[in-house]
């Protein structure tokens, strides 16, 4: 994946409309195309592009028909999952804490999420980093960048065309590093960690091995 320079205002841009894009499609997306496909052309090559093919794909399809691929897609395929630490830590008391750091992270920043999200989706971090946390918000992404990746090439395999915003996302992200492609590999041939005990966190932060990785729209994150 090709990653490049972009200057901290575009990047936030880039990331607004990805969490938009990357989310459950309705009006919202429709009343924005306009203005999304200006945010795309904007932006360079690696990261625009992408956007324009998948705002071409919406205006080309009913809000009845992406609603549809993306129930089929996300919600019914774990591969997909839009919450970035069922990659790394899949159903197991693990992910419950994992999920607590996002939390903390926000809280840390000053913002409280609403209760009807899980703070792990990759549209709450992606908006989050937008909304002047880029810092925290790279480090949340690239944290669980295996399962990104993952997601990314899953999406090319079946065709999807959410894959373009999955590149989008990936470009604004620092290259890989060797460390990141044998996590990669590690996760494509074993997969996420099984263990059915819903999320609650029982084990406490510090003993938490490092991740992985170094129908209505969800609720934005609170400015």
């Amino acid at each position: 994946m090709k990653t490049v320079k972009i200057d901290p205002a575009r990047r936030s841009a880039a990331w607004q409309a990805q969490s938009l894009l990357v989310g459950y499609p309705d009006e919202t997306l429709h009343r924005n195309l306009h203005l999304l496909g200006a945010v795309a052309a904007t932006l360079p090559p690696p990261v625009g592009d992408p956007l324009a093919r998948f705002l071409a794909h919406v205006q080309r399809s009913s809000l009845f028909e992406l609603a549809a691929d993306y129930v089929a897609t996300f919600d019914h395929r774990k591969r997909f999952s839009p919450y970035l630490t069922y990659f790394a830590y899949g159903d197991t008391r693990k992910r419950g804490v994992a999920l607590l750091r996002f939390k903390q992270a926000y809280q840390a920043a000053g913002l409280r999420l609403s209760e009807e999200e899980l703070p792990d989706h990759l549209c709450v971090v992606l908006e989050f980093a937008a909304s002047g946390h880029a810092e925290t918000g790279v480090r949340l992404l690239t944290e669980h960048r295996a399962g990104l990746e993952l997601m990314c090439r899953g999406l090319h395999e079946t065709g999807s065309p959410w894959a373009d915003v999955l590149d989008s996302v990936l470009a604004t992200l620092p290259a890989l590093a060797g460390r990141e492609e044998d996590a990669i590999a590690r996760l494509i041939a074993e997969g996420p960690p099984e263990e059915s005990v819903g999320l609650a966190p029982f084990t406490p932060p510090q003993y938490l091995p490092d991740p992985a990785m170094p129908r209505e729209r969800r609720s934005r994150v609170p400015r």
